[in-house]
């Protein structure tokens, strides 16, 4: 499974036969460069300008915004869980759709702007996936403490942080650099834009993989 970053929280899965592209920006809209994509599927985990743009990926994709519940998407089975984008019960920026799938054998979570730990019901049907990509830059999203929480809760193999600071970014997130003080060194790789991921090559110790543009 080819796994690409777009900025943001933006990233593509692609097993070569269906690709999915979640969260795509405009780029334009966040001061960054927008994703150059094809997709089968674009899953959106909220109404926000910086998750909310699937006109920019190229395709005769279907759309879900927001889609709670399990359903097919181009072959491939996806959960959503719902959740809240605050620590006020969605009242201050509203409701937030977790996705789970699995493709080439390899379990998926993107968790969109999740806002603060989940229910205990939706932390079981997620723990101990492959891989759990949440945001780190804090303001929007959970604080940084509660982060460390829900990654012991999840217990995934591996962590990829999304939606922090970087150039150009047209309004404030905490840097990474915050996130990863929490992270182990040994535990932190840097992967690049792209990497290729077999279910048999992937460490039993979790890691975290840093993606760049």
């Amino acid at each position: 499974m080819l796994i690409r970053w777009h900025g943001h929280a933006c990233f593509e899965f692609s097993n070569g036969s269906t690709t999915i592209v979640i969260d795509p920006h405009d780029g334009r809209s966040l001061g960054i460069k927008p994703p150059v994509a094809s997709a089968d599927v674009v899953l959106i985990t909220h109404e926000h300008y910086d998750h909310n743009k699937p006109r920019v990926i190229k395709g005769e994709h279907v759309d879900f915004l927001g889609r709670n519940g399990t359903f097919d998407a181009k072959g491939i089975t996806v959960t959503g869980f719902p959740s809240f984008h605050d620590y006020s019960e969605g009242s201050e920026r509203g409701f937030n759709t977790i996705y789970k799938f699995i493709m080439d054998d390899v379990s998926i979570c993107h968790v969109g702007d999740l806002g603060c730990i989940p229910p205990e019901d939706i932390i079981e049907q997620i723990k101990g996936v492959d891989f759990l990509f949440i945001p780190v830059g804090e303001v929007y999203t959970m604080d940084l403490s509660d982060i460390k929480t829900f990654i012991e809760l999840v217990n995934p193999r591996i962590v990829v942080p999304m939606h922090y600071l970087v150039g150009g970014l047209s309004f404030r997130l905490g840097p990474l650099d915050n996130f990863l003080n929490i992270i182990p060194n040994d535990a932190v790789d840097f992967v690049g834009n792209e990497i290729d991921v077999t279910a048999s090559e992937m460490s039993d110790t979790r890691e975290c993989w840093v993606f760049d543009n």
